[in-house]
């Protein structure tokens, strides 16, 4: 028997899947999950084969809910919004289910999923999602040891290169998300976030003065003391950003 989990908020899309599951014998719905904090857990408990994962959800997304799971399953996608679908793609999902759909899109969805053999590397796909399509321009949603926490982009001071992640320092605490300077520099708001040098990107609305540090360099301080090196081009830049 293969495992299967179902996350979805509506508990009538649930109870659809479930209908259309009885003609897959081979797969056990071993539970059941109406948000993306369940659902990690539920994954991490279980280790299903596949999953049927809402988008739109309370709490955290779907695509949000993948990002913090070290070890992802096969995915298919349901969801009433067609606009996500090319990301999901992207992400290597075995397939996207429009809302509302029939048993023979469900039965062809499952066989697409047999023919692949399971084999959906979601994983590493995650990272590489087209920011124009993420949230992350107003939150970032990170796993704090068992926790989860949502930062709202505001609350942003400064990012910084850290290896294989991104370290994200708010007022008081840092946290570090595995992506790339690169991700963020496209996904969030260049009006607001402002990169000095490849390693940084800091909020300007936290911006407390700027010092010189050599004959063309400067440096950043920030209102809670951090300090950002920025080199004599993004000075330019950066002085035309502040209008000054």
């Amino acid at each position: 028997m293969r495992k299967v989990i179902l996350i979805d908020d509506e508990i009538l899309a649930r109870e659809l899947v479930r209908e259309y599951l009885q003609s897959h014998p081979d797969l056990v719905v071993v539970a059941e999950c109406e948000n993306g904090f369940e659902g990690i857990k539920a994954v991490g408990q279980h280790k299903p084969d596949l999953i049927f994962l809402d988008i739109q959800m309370p709490k955290i997304n779907g695509f949000e809910m993948l990002e913090l799971l070290s070890e992802i399953p096969s995915v298919i996608f349901t969801t009433a919004f067609d606009e996500f679908a090319l990301r999901a793609f992207e992400a290597n999902a075995v397939d996207y289910l429009l809302k509302p759909f029939g048993q023979e899109r469900f039965d062809s969805a499952l066989n697409k999923w047999r023919s692949q053999n399971q084999a959906t590397p979601v994983l590493s796909n995650v990272q590489g999602f087209s920011p124009k399509y993420s949230e992350e321009g107003h939150r970032i949603v990170v796993k704090n040891g068992s926790d989860i926490q949502i930062i709202p982009t505001l609350e942003i001071y400064l990012l910084e290169a850290n290896d294989d992640f991104v370290k994200i320092y708010t007022k008081d605490k840092s946290f570090l998300k595995k992506k790339t300077m690169n991700h963020y520099e496209e996904a969030l708001d260049p009006t607001r976030f402002f990169r000095p040098h490849r390693s940084y990107m800091f909020n300007i609305q936290y911006l407390n003065r700027i010092e010189v540090l050599e004959k063309n360099s400067y440096i950043g301080i920030l209102i809670n003391g951090l300090k950002v090196p920025i080199s004599r081009n993004s000075y330019s830049r950066l002085k035309e950003l502040l209008g000054i």
